[in-house]
């Protein structure tokens, strides 16, 4: 979550009491528009525009723009737009501040995809799906991604950022090694007398991609656990650009911006599926959703970027530290520190290590009284016990990923059978139900692949 000794995330109640001190800042307007060619009929969109945090205040309100490319079907695609909204919603405490709420929505993404991908494979369905996941809330934009379908930013500022991470094994090296480090294989199709043809996948199974919603045909290498991406726009704005592999695949980044400047949200959407199909024609689904963020009184696109200054390239990186993750391998400069400021980042494929991270203390600010009696009644057991009845009143040990409530002695932490144990750690929560302990234990290649389903609770 934080760059090693590099640069150090900005809290986000920090970047809120700034704005407060500098008298109230007008939430921002969106305007989108989307376009689709479709090939096959595996992509799917989800598009919610200002959903109420607090039932009956139309003044709290945020909203989620989604992008679905299945494949082998579409059952995955569809199942994760109908369910995951709803997923991650519930994983979010209830009775939060604006603040609280968007600061609590990374862990929550995350337990949104574990749980929705776990409720698919109960169905015994082989399709799988890539997501991008997109909820805007103020000028907060929170990105959560598996797959290779991409999310750009390109701030009014003129900079372009990448807010997603490409889980493709060829351009991948740390997915490779956490499939291997498995017992999984990574490897090219052979097609007879030692030639190898096509992209990198994964063994059994076959797929290129290392992460993925559904799959269960595949193994447990393929992980539903997304990288995660929370920024803070300035007033200025920007645009989003959402699009699944059949633009990216077509049109680079800048490709993808330039064509469709000065464009409203509509057009520029249509523009961009345009030029990733003109050249070979339709070969895939080739879907895009723009997404405009922009002070009300401003009704046209964000303005074209200033002159760029000699020496300087045209892509900008948003922190200080380049991720292992990045979703290009193209070099990126450095932007100024007060055009785009990151508020979280995290893209481990490990649970234990996404739950740790985002349940540290300083984040008990936002934690809920059963949070904050968990942290005084740790214990050096890893199985729920009895003996602490307090923990049932309160209702403690909730599943982290499923969200069910978990009777005494059937819980197992997150830690359980972990190698990366830490000499002082304060509690040993979060939990897990028995069926997502499995699935865990399955993602990290501790038991045996299965035929991919879990017992219900």
């Amino acid at each position: 979550m934080l760059s090693k000794g590099e640069h150090q995330t900005v809290p986000l109640s920090v970047l809120l009491k700034r704005e407060l001190a500098n008298e109230k800042i007008e939430s921002p307007e969106l305007s989108h528009g989307q376009a689709s060619q479709s090939k096959k009929g595996e992509d799917f969109t989800f598009v919610k525009a200002e959903c109420q945090r607090v039932l009956g205040d139309g003044v709290a309100t945020y909203s989620v723009f989604g992008l679905f490319d299945g494949h082998n079907g579409s059952a995955a695609a569809i199942y994760s737009k109908e369910n995951l909204l709803q997923n991650v919603l519930s994983a979010i405490p209830p009775d939060l501040s604006r603040d609280e709420w968007v600061a609590a929505l990374p862990r929550a993404l995350v337990a949104g995809f574990v749980k929705t991908d776990k409720d698919f494979q109960e169905k015994a369905k082989t399709s799988g799906t890539t997501v991008t996941f997109v909820i805007i809330e103020g000028w907060v934009v929170t990105v959560a991604s598996v797959g290779d379908s991409r999310c750009i930013l390109e701030s009014a500022e003129g900079g372009i950022y990448y807010l997603s991470a490409d889980h493709r094994l060829d351009c991948n090296e740390e997915e490779r090694e956490r499939i291997t480090a498995c017992g999984g294989e990574v490897g090219r199709l052979n097609a007879g007398g030692g030639t190898e043809i096509g992209p990198l996948r994964c063994w059994p199974g076959g797929l290129c991609l290392s992460r993925s919603i559904g799959d269960m045909d595949v193994g447990e290498y393929i992980v539903p656990v997304p990288y995660v991406k929370q920024v803070k726009l300035t007033p200025a704005g920007g645009r989003l650009v959402i699009a699944s592999d059949g633009v990216w695949d077509a049109l680079s980044a800048e490709s993808a911006i330039e064509c469709s400047r000065g464009m409203p949200a509509d057009a520029a959407a249509s523009q961009i599926v345009k030029d990733a199909v003109q050249p070979k024609g339709i070969r895939d689904d080739t879907t895009c959703i723009v997404v405009d963020i922009q002070l009300p009184e401003k009704s046209n696109p964000p303005p074209p970027p200033p002159p760029k200054r000699s020496g300087k390239g045209v892509f900008k990186c948003m922190f200080r530290k380049k991720t292992s993750e990045s979703s290009s391998n193209i070099q990126k400069d450095f932007c100024e520190p007060d055009v785009v400021e990151e508020l979280f980042e995290e893209g481990s494929a490990s649970l234990s290590d996404r739950f740790c991270l985002m349940l540290s203390v300083s984040h008990f600010s936002y934690c809920n009284v059963s949070d904050l009696v968990l942290y005084l009644l740790s214990s050096h057991n890893c199985r729920l016990d009895a003996k602490y009845p307090v923990c049932n009143m309160f209702k403690l040990f909730i599943c982290a990923v499923c969200q069910v409530e978990i009777k005494p002695g059937q819980g197992v932490s997150i830690h359980a059978g972990s190698s990366n144990t830490r000499s002082s750690r304060p509690w040993d929560g979060p939990f897990l139900c028995s069926s997502c302990q499995e699935k865990k234990e399955a993602m990290e290649g501790r038991r045996p692949f299965g035929d991919g389903r879990y017992s219900s609770e």
